[in-house]
């Protein structure tokens, strides 16, 4: 076991993984395991530090998640932030009360000297949290205040331990990534080793150890993840070993299967098409609720996999492109925090599949994908791909998945795309699409009253998926977009632009 020199205990805060991520940025190495994690394998990555995450619970309540006892007597620097920093002042003796103030979103934090701060001053942090510490554990030190919080910040440096109410991880704490940064390498002495050069080398030689000379399945949508994951595969195995499979499910944007053939040209990478876009509708016929759609397309998904590598011998594995963003939304694969919504790719296979799953993706975030895939030479057209949901269009249909509302879905995405190509915010936004209601409106053509079809625009920023705030597209081409997607789609007569953000909606609607 290779080590890991920051671990990430999740007590089930959303924003864990951004811990790892920005540690990553950073150089530094860094893996999230479960809040209950065995001693021993937490010894066995044989960590020079670990980091408390935040989480939902109060550490008073009776069903409150506790780590290890043994991981205060490894003699490590530990990092709590807010849930985390209520566990250490409880654990030394300290007071957590609820909050008479509750304190949610930006503050602005005074620090004091301190080797933590190296290199930081002042500013704007953000707090979350309805609990607080009201008397400090023998030891400890402040050494941060909001208006709030008097005890924003808290140290036992004798003992290297640091506390914060806040999380520095979050984009809105403006210095957070050097508080994690000066952690990491003044406090744990850690280097700035890690890359995503080292994460492909770990990454080959990680699926050449577990495929051996067996053969793997790989799927292919054309988008990013997917693509990477090829590159990854026909870089670590041979020709012979590695067999992608595209499924043309019917549920792709315009001209995408085609594009998608082409690319794997591009790539010399031998790609087998298949054409299910008739079982797939069948499969889909009458089906309205969005997990319903989202199960059934990935079970059929795994049906047309399972049939094709039954062509092939010594096919042991199935490749995916899951990525963490999929994996926390589905399942708590690392602690406690909610589903959101399931993933056709996570959750494991079917009892009568034949084969093992071969993920290598599965711990880091889109952008991150995107440096991989530069790092191993995929062109910058292709990983600069918008993200695009394993179900397809069928979850940019709000209700039934027919060829009409495709029609309608493709032509009004194709448009929107180009016009947003044009004008050079492609590059500029993190996810573009369109989303067919099924709601119709009366609108008038002409002379005539019309009762079509309404086409809503959405349009986010994003770093990795987690949180995205609505994209502030001038209104002209809004506009331009909405005149030729009405006047040149029979069946649409109302665009409407999506400026929700993530959270509390989520990117896809469905």
């Amino acid at each position: 076991m290779k080590q890991v020199p920051i671990l990430v205990l999740d007590f089930g805060s959303q924003y864990t993984q951004l811990i790892a991520r920005k540690l990553r940025e950073s150089g530094v190495y860094c893996e999230v395991v479960p809040y209950r994690e065995d001693i021993e394998n937490i010894k066995a990555k044989k960590p020079q530090g670990i980091i408390l995450s935040g989480g939902p619970a109060s550490v008073y309540a009776k069903d409150a998640y506790k780590p290890t006892e043994e991981i205060w007597d490894l003699d490590l620097p530990i990092m709590g932030i807010c849930y985390g920093m209520q566990l250490i002042t409880q654990h030394f003796g300290g007071e957590v009360v609820p909050a008479t103030c509750h304190e949610y979103g930006k503050a602005e934090l005074l620090i004091e000297e301190s080797p933590i701060f190296r290199g930081m001053s002042s500013g704007t942090v953000w707090m979350s949290h309805g609990d607080r510490v009201e008397r400090l554990p023998e030891g400890f030190k402040v050494i941060g205040r909001s208006e709030n919080s008097p005890y924003a910040s808290i140290a036992y440096e004798k003992k290297k331990i640091y506390a914060f109410q806040f999380h520095p991880e979050v984009h809105h704490t403006v210095e957070g990534t050097k508080l994690l940064k000066n952690f990491a390498k003044y406090i744990c002495g850690c280097s700035s080793t890690w890359n995503m050069g080292s994460f492909a080398k770990e990454k080959i030689k990680a699926i050449r150890e577990q495929v051996g000379d067996k053969k793997v399945l790989c799927g292919v949508s054309g988008g990013v993840d997917s693509s990477v994951v090829s590159a990854l595969l026909n870089e670590a195995l041979s020709k012979e070993q590695l067999i992608c499979v595209f499924v043309d499910q019917g549920l792709l944007r315009k001209d995408e299967a085609e594009q998608v053939q082409n690319m794997f040209k591009l790539l010399d990478i031998p790609l087998i098409t298949i054409d299910a876009k008739d079982e797939f509708m069948k499969a889909l016929k009458g089906i309205t609720d969005p997990e319903q759609k989202r199960k059934i397309i990935g079970e059929k998904f795994i049906e047309v996999f399972d049939r094709e590598a039954s062509k092939h011998k010594d096919v042991s594995f199935l490749a995916q492109g899951t990525l963490y963003t999929d994996v926390i939304e589905s399942v708590s694969v690392k602690g406690p925090s909610k589903t959101i919504k399931s993933h056709h790719n996570v959750g494991g296979l079917p009892d009568w599949m034949s084969f093992e799953l071969v993920e290598p993706l599965r711990e880091i975030f889109k952008d991150e994908v995107r440096k991989l895939g530069l790092e191993l030479g995929l062109p910058k057209q292709m990983i600069a791909r918008h993200p695009f949901p394993g179900p397809g269009l069928a979850i940019r249909v709000m209700g039934e998945v027919n060829e009409e509302a495709l029609r309608l879905l493709r032509e009004s995405d194709a448009i929107m795309q180009e016009e947003l190509k044009a004008t050079g915010y492609y590059d500029k936004v993190w996810q573009a699409f369109t989303v067919l209601l099924n709601v119709q409106s009366v609108g008038v053509m002409g002379d005539n009253r019309t009762y079509d079809n309404t086409v809503a625009i959405r349009m986010v920023e994003s770093v990795d998926g987690m949180t995205a705030t609505f994209a502030h597209i001038p209104y002209n081409i809004l506009e331009q977009m909405s005149r030729r997607i009405i006047n040149e789609i029979d069946g649409i007569n109302r665009v409407v632009y999506d400026i929700s953000s993530k959270p509390p909606a989520t990117i896809e609607w469905e």
